[in-house]
């Protein structure tokens, strides 16, 4: 029989070690600071940061922000026109460049997704191309990992000017990874803790909400986005550097020599009064004056164009699913059957209210560039009864000196909603001079099915000498 004095003593050494232990609790660890981001620029291609790096140079020496980049793509894709190196080389190469570029600014996180470099104009090529569902995970993980309050990123959308797959593609991941990083049942390996001491595949991340989304945009008619976002001045002289904010832009851009080595050997022989000549000519400069960062959807209040970090720290007024309104950028629906522009076009149509863009400006019209002399492709997509096959039959109205391409104008249309089918046109091939001159026109396709009309597209089409092709 055990004594009784051991049971008691036993029970006390118990008690103790209990009471020691509620006193003393295990410390949880904190997120790591050191990749907290306030602002988190993701962009297709290095030397793409150029979008933004004026006003991120404000924001890490005149905001006292932080800053952090993602990449999309190594940049394998075109021509070195410094060196011999080509695709991965290349690749590899660019990664540095990025990363030196990044780091003349004083950043110093920088992450590459792992889309590839994929030259064309639509969005629904490069997304495939990446890998969509891997990347918008990786970049999802990201998100959790930097924690930003603001995003800035590219347009997604296709304008005159502005039409790279790979920049529209990286603005949709975007917007997907803004309204899924905030939602624990989104990626939950990435906000499991550890199971055990080794544990290799949980990340142990939390969710997280950013607040805001801004993107850039080249299209060749900037106006059309005044008065959609915040505004500053790339001119402006920084308080704390004594120098216009292009100038270190301008600086950081030099970097990437595989990619402009003329223009930056031009850049480094430039005087200062030079530079600023340069950037002061409208045509010239590198950054409007002054620059609008293009407002893309919100969860906190606020209107479009109040400053940058303005409510950041407001509990979320709406669900990341949603922007500040609704809308629905395609307009009401006409009875069946319908016709409407297919490919990137559709998508978009769905895109923009599905995720709540309803403040991005698109193109009144749909617009596009083609390189003068090759074939546009209009793709169509026809709703209409699903009982029963269908006969349709398409119109072609053609700018002078334009002509309908291969294929036909006639289809019997499958027993099913709706159907995609394509007309091809042959642009003229221009003069140099001709092309100098050359301005949108429209290309017209109307469509009957089953000899009732079901409406028509327009898409404005532009001839350039040079032009990314249309799809992969």
């Amino acid at each position: 029989m055990k004594p009784v004095w051991k049971s008691v003593l036993a029970s006390i050494v118990c008690l103790a070690a209990t009471r020691g232990y509620a006193q003393t609790p295990q410390k949880v660890n904190p997120p790591d600071d050191r990749y907290k981001a306030d602002i988190l620029i993701v962009v297709a291609h290095p030397d793409d940061e150029a979008f933004f790096t004026p006003y991120a140079v404000k924001a890490l020496n005149d905001m006292h922000k932080s800053v952090a980049v993602i990449f999309s793509t190594r940049g394998g894709s075109g021509a070195n026109r410094f060196t011999r190196e080509r695709g991965p080389a290349m690749a590899n190469e660019r990664e540095i460049e990025a990363r030196e570029a990044c780091a003349k600014l004083g950043i110093k996180n920088v992450w590459f997704l792992d889309g590839k470099d994929s030259a064309s104009q639509n969005v629904l090529d490069s997304l495939s191309s990446w890998g969509h569902g891997a990347n918008l995970e990786k970049l999802v993980g990201l998100i959790r990992l930097t924690r930003p309050e603001v995003i800035m990123t590219h347009h997604p959308g296709i304008f005159v000017g502005e039409d790279h797959g790979d920049h529209q593609a990286t603005g949709v991941l975007v917007v997907e990874a803004f309204d899924l990083a905030g939602n624990p049942a989104v990626f939950p390996a990435q906000l499991s803790g550890d199971m055990t001491h080794y544990e290799s595949y949980l990340s142990n991340l939390r969710p997280w909400q950013a607040k805001k989304i801004y993107v850039g945009s080249d299209a060749d008619d900037g106006k059309q986005f005044d008065g959609s976002g915040p505004t500053y001045s790339p001119r402006e002289i920084s308080p704390s550097l004594k120098k216009p904010y292009w100038r270190p832009a301008i600086d950081s851009a030099m970097s990437h020599r595989t990619q402009f080595p003329d223009f930056i050997d031009r850049l480094q022989k430039m005087s200062d009064a030079e530079l600023e000549k340069m950037m002061s000519d409208p045509d010239t400069g590198w950054w409007g004056d002054p620059s609008t960062l293009i407002f893309a959807k919100s969860v906190v209040g606020g209107a479009p164009t109040d400053p940058v970090f303005a409510h950041v720290e407001d509990k979320p007024v709406s669900p990341a699913s949603q922007a500040m309104n609704s809308c629905d950028p395609a307009g009401p629906k006409s009875n069946l059957p319908r016709v409407q522009l297919g490919g990137p076009w559709e998508f978009y149509s769905h895109f923009y209210p599905d995720h709540g863009l309803c403040q991005l400006r698109i193109a009144k019209v749909p617009e596009i560039v083609v390189k003068s002399g090759v074939t546009l492709i209009v793709p169509l997509v026809i709703e209409h009864d699903a009982s029963k096959t269908a006969e349709l039959s398409l119109s072609v109205k053609l700018p002078e000196g334009w002509k309908a391409g291969p294929g036909p104008l006639k289809f019997t249309l499958p027993a099913e909603a709706s159907s995609a089918v394509a007309v091809h046109v042959d642009t003229p091939t221009l003069s140099s001079d001709d092309l100098k001159k050359a301005k949108l026109q429209e290309v017209r396709v109307s469509a009957e099915v089953d000899a009732k009309p079901a409406g028509e597209v327009v898409l404005r089409v532009t001839l350039k000498a040079t032009a990314l092709p249309q799809s992969l």
